[in-house]
């Protein structure tokens, strides 16, 4: 990919968006929006539980080729594996490459597209200077095609990989052809961290030359999880009702995740619960229902960050968007419908049909982890049998590519 030309800057947002107010003693100055406050980013970086096993954790990442490295939802390995390795000069002499497309550049203080960059399809804001490039897996695949060897990257940090896409598995084996083929050329030598809350680690140390494991262990905040008593036939409905039941007894303060299928459930539910809550009695708090999905409008999907006003209770319905690697504050509840819209093979057409079909037993476990600043509890009203649940997403050896 060309890196000789400039790229645009960060996308600024307008005055007038949700996210900034102009300061009338000085037209044109943006400012954030009053009682946001946040705590300084170094202090959130030093409150991770990744943080107290840097030390350990570079030193052995310092030696090992390959490693697998389990941490908890919230622990803070997305985000700051990436950093540590720059700050300790491991993998300096290329890039550094993760699969799991994430912004760090407000915590390395830098302009995106310079010390860190990303790259999803039609989008490449790197540049020369670019030394963590976050991009999906789809992309590292398409760079490989002109590029088997990676001789770009020094350190290939595969995210994520408990979700076991049809790429995500073709990647593991061309990373690990990459890494033998340069060893027996002579090459600078590649560094590959896989990465996960949930995964068989037995089946991806052995994959990978049987390479250590290492555990990152603590969530910021303990968990409770509930299960309904009996599986319910209709999940949106009772989906509504444990949405109404936690917001006449729980604190305003205290935020809702839920989990939907796909768009139209979505809207179909937001529209209830609006309309619910005009009728409910005097006691109950106002609320306000944010949609999250994958083909809203950026601007509107970056609503469910903001803090909900005073005395008000924030629910946001999404998808599985909201699975992994994002941190919403203020989450106290998580509703798993237990179900997901995925793509399925069908061997009777001959085609892959997107279908709502049942969560595996490494989503429902990461659907934890929304709510990671906050005491969270997880009900699902959708239950089924653990033992029922699929151990990953359908497995790509099901699939034809494969």
């Amino acid at each position: 990919m060309p890196n000789d030309h400039d790229h645009p800057p960060a996308k600024k947002f307008k005055p007038g968006s949700v996210f900034f107010r102009n300061d009338k003693n000085k037209p044109g100055m943006l400012l954030p929006r009053k009682g946001n406050a946040t705590t300084p980013i170094e202090v959130q970086r030093k409150q991770l539980p990744i943080y107290q096993a840097k030390p350990q954790l570079m030193n052995q990442l310092r030696q090992l080729h390959n490693a697998i490295l389990i941490g908890e939802t919230g622990s803070g390995k997305t985000t700051q594996i990436p950093q540590y390795l720059y700050e300790a000069g491991i993998g300096r002499q290329g890039l550094i490459a993760i699969t799991q497309p994430v912004e760090v550049a407000e915590e390395k203080r830098t302009q995106l597209g310079k010390l860190v960059g990303y790259t999803v399809r039609f989008e490449d804001v790197t540049s020369s200077e670019t030394k963590l490039k976050f991009m999906t897996d789809g992309m590292l695949l398409r760079e490989a095609i002109g590029d088997p060897l990676l001789l770009r990257y020094t350190v290939v940090v595969l995210d994520e990989a408990h979700e076991r896409t049809v790429h995500t598995d073709v990647l593991f084996g061309v990373v690990k052809a990459a890494q033998r083929r340069r060893r027996e050329l002579n090459k600078i030598p590649l560094k590959v961290i896989v990465m996960s809350a949930t995964m068989d680690v037995d089946l991806f140390s052995e994959y990978f030359n049987k390479s250590p494991v290492l555990y990152l262990e603590g969530r910021q905040h303990p968990i409770q999880i509930y299960y309904t008593k009996h599986p319910q036939s209709d999940y949106l409905q009772a989906a509504l009702v444990t949405i109404f039941q936690i917001h006449q007894e729980a604190p305003p303060s205290h935020d809702i995740l839920v989990f939907m299928t796909g768009q139209e459930e979505i809207e179909a539910l937001a529209r209830t619960c609006r309309d619910i809550a005009k009728h409910l009695p005097d006691g109950c708090g106002p609320m306000v229902v944010i949609p999250l999905y994958a083909s809203l409008p950026p601007a509107q999907q970056l609503r469910c960050f903001q803090p909900a006003p005073k005395g008000c209770r924030k629910v946001i319905l999404s998808t599985n968007i909201a699975e992994t690697s994002v941190t919403i504050s203020g989450i106290k509840f998580v509703i798993d419908s237990g179900m997901v819209k995925a793509k399925r093979f069908s061997p009777d057409s001959g085609l892959e049909v997107l279908a709502v079909q049942r969560v595996s037993k490494a989503q429902a476990w990461q659907r934890a982890g929304p709510g990671r600043q906050g005491g969270v509890r997880i009900l699902l009203p959708a239950s089924t049998p653990r033992t029922s649940l699929t151990a990953y997403p359908h497995d790509c050896a099901r699939d034809p590519e494969v």
